[in-house]
């Protein structure tokens, strides 16, 4: 049996814990190999693989680079599997919150759409799952700037500002449900 490939790209790591749950999830179903976009393997091909999970945070509106090249040069292969997209943002966090208010909860999730189609676009990939993930706000990890900004934009978005911490919103349960429910679409 060909393992699953989830691979990833991530800048503070986030991603990369989002795919390595993954993988704790996979491990009880199906064999599967875990890869950071950044470092790939010099035999790397997507054709020694059943499907592929790829995980991505977005940053400043846009998915990271690594996985950008990766989904482009490996497009032919990528077409030919079962495949989840998992887009890491936190807008997705204020489309999972059940008590935002309804008209920023459906602008959140329109803006999640833009931002992957996007990159489906840019990338001319159809995976065929497409799920937005929420991120983390790992303040302590950035840099001044990147936390005085991300300070702003939390403070807008009604978020935490407390930059002495890290928050984390990835709903797990949610995200072992995507990973089942995609393992049952990949043939055996």
């Amino acid at each position: 049996m060909k393992p699953l490939l989830v691979i990833y790209a991530t800048r503070e790591g986030h991603t990369r814990r989002i795919a390595e749950h993954v993988g704790s999830t996979l491990e009880a179903q199906r064999p599967f190999e875990l890869v950071d976009a950044a470092h790939l393997p010099s035999d790397f091909a997507v054709g020694n693989y059943a499907g592929a999970i790829v995980a991505a945070s977005l940053h400043a509106g846009k998915h990271q680079a690594e996985i950008v090249r990766l989904v482009r040069h490996h497009l032919g292969e990528l077409q030919q599997l079962p495949t989840l997209f998992l887009s890491v943002s936190l807008t997705e966090v204020t489309v999972e919150d059940p008590a935002a208010d309804p008209e920023k909860r459906a602008q959140a999730a329109a803006d999640v759409k833009r931002t992957i189609d996007e990159f489906l676009t840019d990338t001319g990939w159809h995976p065929s799952h497409v799920a937005g993930v929420a991120g983390a706000l790992p303040y302590t990890k950035y840099n001044f700037i990147i936390r005085y900004v991300m300070k702003r934009i939390a403070r807008k978005a009604g978020g935490p500002v407390d930059t002495s911490r890290d928050y984390e919103f990835t709903d797990w349960h949610r995200l072992d449900d995507l990973v089942t429910h995609f393992v049952q679409s990949v043939p055996a």
